[in-house]
């Protein structure tokens, strides 16, 4: 008797376990298309972005000048440093190298996203207000000049 129950908890536990693994795999795919979806599409997602990358270049700038006064320091003291001090300025000299590379690259990618943003804003600009997606299935009865016997006064067109 105990055996049979056991073996339904069991046999109902092997079914639900493969049920839940796929749902949450199933919603983290969905989280990671949404979030591919929406990423990149607007202008003020790229202004955002600009502006990150030109708060971490000017971050990176100030660690540059600060690694360039130890350089100073550096050569300045080498006498007393000795190897050691050598092998402080080898390192300091490539992570100054390093710390240039990674600003530089940095306003590459804001200069990149503000071109983005711009090219957007433009697109935003020429584009009508509502797109036929977002009509619904309405026309638009507004239009004006659309067939020249809808004019008013026209000939043939009674009043």
């Amino acid at each position: 008797m105990k055996t049979k129950k056991l073996f339904a908890i069991l046999s109902v536990l092997g079914l639900l376990v493969p049920c839940t693994q796929l749902g949450a795999v199933e919603l983290q795919d969905a989280d990671t298309r949404g979030e591919t979806q929406n990423t990149g599409m607007t202008r003020s997602y790229h202004e955002n972005l600009a502006k990150n990358y030109e708060v971490e270049a000017k971050e990176i700038l100030a660690k540059v000048e600060e690694k360039k006064k130890l350089l100073e320091d550096y050569d300045s003291h080498s006498q007393y440093l000795g190897k050691q001090g050598q092998d402080l300025h080898a390192r300091t000299w490539a992570m100054v190298n390093r710390y240039e590379r990674a600003a530089e690259e940095a306003l590459n990618k804001v200069t990149f996203h503000r071109k983005i943003a711009s090219e957007l804003a433009k697109r935003d600009y020429a584009t009508p207000a509502e797109t036929p997606s977002q009509r619904n299935g309405r026309e638009n009865k507004a239009k004006f000049g659309s067939d020249p016997t809808d004019i008013i006064g026209s000939p043939g067109k009674a009043l």
